[in-house]
């Protein structure tokens, strides 16, 4: 049976559906038989509830539950012969005027759009590279030297440096007036490491065990804490001990405390080049396929289904909430988010779906057996026990589909690199590590 489709808008379609009465009647009275075998109610045995009684009772909900059942299924079966890739969930009016023993409804709802995508030839992408020097490595492990490193008491009269451990008491005021958390006694911290504020750490360089010295501080406007912030406070410090850090040797004795099989210098620097180079790799992955998605998107025309980006808006919602009742926010899940704060994203999210879908479909760049299983044991190389963690993905077919949206992405990226003007620009592995893809 041919379906009329009207069109309201771009991506809005309204379908009427016609059902008819009796095959609903017919439905309820099923039901309630069906119902009526198992019911319970006070006065009766169970099964011998009268059929009037049940009616009675069910009736209403039974009815609303058969009409909403017929409906779906009349309007995913209209949607399937008129060839309709329908976005979201319709919107479902009773439609006054029905034709003698049916009852009518109309349907209104959003397709997904038509994606037109240009010449991607036209498209520029800035591909980034990165190398693994000497002198990450060295700094990698000044850093594991930093995390094993110990103190030891500082000879009487010496003055504080960088790198030492020192205990203080502190008060600061504020127009003379002492403010939440500015006061400590035998707080400790490391000098020099950005522990505290600068101001902080320049007074307290350079004193001894036993001075005292009072400083003005600038909180700076965009400070956590909100009462201070802008604000400029008076300190006194007293300084009541000073430790010296003593860090390991790199030696064998290092790196075998670092789980290094060979116990050797070389086999240390080896492993950490190794890992830095896992890390570089997926960086770049990472901000290689974010330019490779932004030049996609520039070559993409579509409308874009409301219905979709409210999903979205939701799922982001969902998502903030959840991550306020984490920080202990009372009432998170209750919290009133406007819908503008997700939109931007929301709406690029849909975009970027929709493009990529197409660009997949068109192109068959969809995830082969081979790439999810290459993919896989690329993740599981950097644990202890890598063929556990490739069981762990393909024992569950939700984790291993994150895997293949991973690779489907990847195919994505390497199929618009391979038809863009791409300009390669080698970035320091600092640069690298320090920013981070959006």
């Amino acid at each position: 049976m041919a379906v009329n489709v009207e069109t309201l808008d771009k991506l809005e379609r309204k379908i009427t559906l016609n059902l008819p009465l009796a095959s609903i009647q017919n439905e309820v009275d099923a039901r309630l038989k069906r119902l009526a075998r198992t019911v319970k109610m006070d006065g009766f045995r169970p099964g011998k509830v009268p059929m009037s009684v049940v009616q009675q009772r069910y009736g209403y909900s039974v009815q609303y539950e058969v009409l909403n059942d017929k409906v779906g299924q009349a309007f995913s079966q209209a949607a399937n012969e008129a060839q309709l890739r329908v976005a979201g969930q319709p919107r479902i009016t009773e439609k006054e005027g029905a034709p003698e023993g049916e009852v009518s409804f109309d349907a209104v709802f959003e397709v997904f759009p038509e994606v037109k995508i240009g010449d991607l030839a036209d498209a520029e992408v800035e591909k980034l590279s990165a190398e693994v020097t000497d002198e990450a490595i060295d700094k990698t492990v000044d850093i594991l030297r930093k995390q094993r490193r110990t103190f030891a008491q500082r000879a009487k009269g010496t003055p504080a440096e960088d790198g030492d451990r020192v205990t203080v008491d502190f008060e600061g005021k504020i127009d003379g007036e002492p403010f939440a958390g500015g006061k400590a006694e035998d707080f400790q911290f490391l000098v020099g490491e950005g522990q505290m504020l600068k101001e902080f750490e320049d007074a307290v360089r350079g004193m001894k065990v036993g001075e005292s010295k009072t400083f003005p501080l600038a909180f700076p406007e965009d400070y956590h804490g909100k009462d201070v912030a802008g604000k400029t406070a008076d300190f006194m410090v007293t300084v009541k001990n000073i430790e010296a850090a003593h860090l390991p040797e790199v030696n064998e004795q290092l790196a075998k405390s670092l789980g290094i099989e060979a116990g050797t210098v070389e086999g240390l620097r080896a492993d950490i080049k190794k890992n830095l180079e896992r890390e570089v790799k997926f960086r770049l992955l990472a901000r290689n396929k974010q330019a490779a998605m932004e030049a996609l998107l520039s070559k993409a025309e579509l409308d874009l289904p409301n219905a979709a980006v409210q999903g979205e808006i939701e799922r982001l919602r969902d998502a903030a909430r959840a991550d306020l009742k984490q920080r202990g926010i009372k009432d998170a899940d209750k919290a009133e988010i406007p819908d503008d704060i997700f939109r931007p994203q929301a709406e690029r999210r849909v975009r970027l779906g929709l493009v990529v879908a197409e660009l997949v479909r068109a192109n068959e760049l969809q995830a082969k057996p081979e790439q999810l299983k290459a993919h896989v044991d690329e993740l599981a190389a950097s644990y202890e026990k890598p063929e556990d963690v490739v069981r762990w993905y393909f024992s569950d077919r939700n984790r291993l589909g994150e895997v293949e949206a991973v690779v489907v992405e990847n195919n994505v990226t390497d199929f618009v690199l391979g038809k863009a003007k791409v300009t390669e620009k080698a970035v320091s592995f600092d640069e690298l590590m320090g920013g981070q893809p959006a």
